[in-house]
């Protein structure tokens, strides 16, 4: 089951970005961006996530999955379409040589962490 290597690295990824904003950062978001023909199972991935990130700095965090739809350009003819398999035909001319373009995504597309920062006191001068 790769898909808890997945988390473990996505959770390792997290935890560099969170050291570089300071020891009292905590991600609030993250958003992942997994095509459907990277090969993950986004079942597995949901019901492992809320235990591999126990205790952790995702253990709060919203998490939301992008599907980019996989999408070929065929090598024979240059139709571009949708493909729900690496060997779908080109549906125009029925070519198996299909260069993928879209939904092997396998990334973090966006972290949102928030700084706990002190409150400073600002002197004002009134006259």
């Amino acid at each position: 089951m790769h898909e808890l290597s997945i988390i473990y690295s996505i959770l390792e990824t997290a935890e560099q970005e969170v050291q570089r904003h300071g020891e009292d950062s905590m991600v609030e978001t993250i958003e992942l961006e997994i095509g459907e023909l990277a090969g993950v199972e986004i079942s597995s991935l949901e019901f492992l996530w809320p235990a591999a990130v126990a205790g952790t700095i995702l253990e709060k965090a919203v998490c939301n999955i992008i599907r980019p739809p996989g999408k070929a350009s065929c090598g024979s003819c240059g139709h571009v379409f949708g493909i729900k398999q690496y060997f779908d035909p080109c549906p125009q001319c029925g070519s198996h040589w299909n260069e993928i373009i879209n939904g092997e995504e396998l990334r973090i597309k966006s972290l949102t962490i928030t700084c706990a920062q002190p409150a400073v006191a600002v002197a004002t001068d009134t006259n």
